[in-house]
């Protein structure tokens, strides 16, 4: 984090996630609960939620795919077949969105 907000790398995958990104949709569950379920019952750590729309997503040329694992609201934004200078400019992209909309749920939100 700078100055309180997520560098690029929270908003592409791992190469453990199997070009895939995690979260949840904001239409079936809040931003609280998400993150009070990630970091409640399954003891994760997190500073909070900032959130992305599927337009965001697809004005990247990103498949936003809901699959509803681990959980029913579940959804995962796939990078296959993007470059790995393709993700970092995506992902930078994305975390200005999510920044340009601010903090959603969690202690970063209280501090903003």
């Amino acid at each position: 984090m700078v100055r309180g907000q997520p560098g690029s790398q929270a908003f592409r995958p791992t190469p453990k996630d199997q070009d895939l990104l995690s979260f949840d949709d904001g239409s079936l569950i809040t931003a609280e609960a998400a993150w009070k379920r990630h970091t409640g019952p399954r003891g994760l750590a997190s500073i909070g939620v900032m959130g992305l729309t599927v337009d965001e997503c697809a004005g990247e040329f990103l498949l936003v795919i809901a699959d509803g694992v681990p959980d029913p609201e579940h959804v995962s934004v796939s990078f296959v077949g993007k470059t790995t200078g393709q993700r970092k400019a995506i992902s930078k992209r994305l975390r200005d969105f999510a920044v340009t909309r601010g903090w959603q749920a969690g202690p970063a939100e209280e501090e903003a």
